[in-house]
């Protein structure tokens, strides 16, 4: 059985866990953009950087899940993702509307990647 690696852990999550060949990171917020495509893209710099952390990368994310605060800002949000993904390797990809946990949140990005 493999170990377990846990980075980034607090009291209540981890903002990454590495089982194996498989990253799981948490999901990703960043407040410090107060519009959906600068939130988005910092976020995507969040991710770049958990993953390169744990040896990955954006071209072995093999799933990602969105949540927006408002479905609306879906082309918005495209804009940031389509100038980060890497072409070639998209993973398979989910994108919903929730209440995230705090208001200044407009997007949320979980993924799952490959070592």
């Amino acid at each position: 059985m493999p170990p377990i690696q846990r980075l980034d852990t607090g009291p209540r999550m981890s903002q990454a866990v590495v089982y194996g060949d498989t990253v799981y990171l948490a999901g990703q917020v960043n407040k410090d953009v107060a519009d959906v495509t600068g939130q988005t893209a910092a976020v995507l710099k969040q991710i770049d950087d958990l993953l390169a952390r744990t040896g990955s990368s954006k071209e072995k994310i093999l799933s990602a899940t969105i949540y927006l605060a408002d479905i609306s800002k879906f082309a918005d949000m495209n804009k940031a993702w389509d100038a980060w993904v890497s072409a070639g390797n998209c993973p398979a990809r989910t994108t919903l509307e929730a209440a995230l946990a705090a208001p200044e949140y407009l997007v949320e990005i979980a993924v799952v990647a490959g070592k």
